[in-house]
């Protein structure tokens, strides 16, 4: 499977399993993946395709500067997994909000 710039992934194999990042780069059989906080925008992991499972193709204002090019902060992708997941985990329940 190939992935684009902007998608969600959701790690395989590693250190990182079971953590959700945002495809920054795409270079052959490699993603470049970032979350924010451990594997910060400036220095992505570069991880094979294969070890990483597409959770979402995520549309909005982070995933169109994410493909366009433009400056993506840190705290941008940390807010942006943080809301997926906490939509996620909240889904048929209460609002915490």
């Amino acid at each position: 499977m190939s992935f684009d710039v902007s998608d969600v992934v959701l790690s395989l194999r590693g250190r990182d399993a079971g953590e959700r990042f945002f495809v920054v780069g795409v270079e052959g059989a490699f993603a470049y993946i970032a979350d924010g906080r451990v594997r910060r925008i400036e220095k992505p992991k570069r991880k094979k395709e294969k070890h990483l499972s597409l959770v979402t193709k995520p549309e909005g204002r982070i995933a169109d500067k994410l493909r366009s090019g433009e400056k993506v902060t840190n705290g941008e992708i940390r807010r942006a997994l943080a809301a997926m997941s906490g939509a996620e985990s909240n889904e048929g329940g209460m609002h915490l909000g």
